[in-house]
């Protein structure tokens, strides 16, 4: 007769012909006197010792340095998400930006601009004594891209824009805006770019800033500012402040305010 194996109550562990399966063993206790290998405190050292040794090479030139500092420790720009109003609008989101571009200032900016979640339209509000000519480039790009708008000002608690500065590099940044308002009592500051380098490299000296001086045109014409804009520039080492009517000749601001 064939062996039944079915069952109205469900069993526990399978039926088989040798019956339920026989516990394992309980694993032993660890040995407290065991000892960690050699070869394992061996892979340990020269795994820090690499990881040390790539750590002190990253950080080993002032450039290194000053762009881990500027990414961790401490960022040279501050930003603050609000709504504010310009006048004549209703308020509407901003990232007001203020202090110096420092060398990692476009990674940080695009961060602030992920967390504030501006969409095209909105405004970035700039107060700068400029810095970093690359990554002032880097943060108009990043603006235009993004369809925002750009003014020179700082936001109070209230939410209203007050007039504020945008020197050298700063004005770059500030060219990035599909549109750029012009606050009344804000100014826009620009001088000579150079380079700095030592004294036996002066002919590269040259060469370095004529390439800058290329790339900046280039950038500007892009941004449609008028090439007039190289003139002003280039006239002084010291800042030299535009007033609102070259501003507006130059296309530099395309939204002018009235003041009040």
């Amino acid at each position: 007769m064939p062996l039944d194996t079915s069952s109205d109550t469900p069993s526990a562990s399978p039926v088989t012909p040798w019956g339920s399966p026989a516990a394992p063993p309980p694993a032993p206790p660890p040995d407290p006197r065991r000892k960690i290998s050699p070869l394992s405190i061996l892979f340990f050292v020269l795994m820090l010792a690499l990881v040390g040794g790539r750590a002190y090479r990253d950080l080993s030139t002032p450039e290194a340095w000053a762009y881990w500092k500027d990414s961790y420790l401490s960022p040279s720009l501050k930003g603050a998400a609000a709504k504010a109003a310009l006048p004549g609008e209703a308020p509407r989101p901003v990232l007001a930006v203020s202090g110096r571009i420092g060398p990692a200032a476009a990674v940080w900016l695009r961060g602030q601009l992920d967390d504030a979640r501006l969409q095209a339209g909105d405004t970035v509000v700039l107060s700068s004594p400029g810095g970093d000519v690359d990554q002032a480039l880097l943060m108009g790009e990043t603006i235009r891209a993004r369809g925002l708008r750009t003014a020179v000002g700082t936001v109070d608690n209230d939410g209203r824009i007050r007039p504020s500065y945008c020197a050298s590099a700063c004005v770059l940044t500030y060219a990035g805006g599909t549109a750029r308002i012009g606050l009344p009592g804000s100014v826009l500051g620009v001088h000579r770019f150079t380079t700095v380098t030592p004294a036996e490299s002066r002919r590269d000296a040259v060469a370095d800033t004529q390439r800058i001086t290329g790339i900046i045109l280039g950038y500007l014409t892009r941004m449609g500012v008028s090439s007039t804009i190289m003139e002003a520039m280039s006239a002084s080492d010291d800042i030299r402040w535009l007033a609102p009517s070259q501003t507006a000749q130059m296309k530099l601001v395309t939204d002018p305010l009235p003041a009040r």
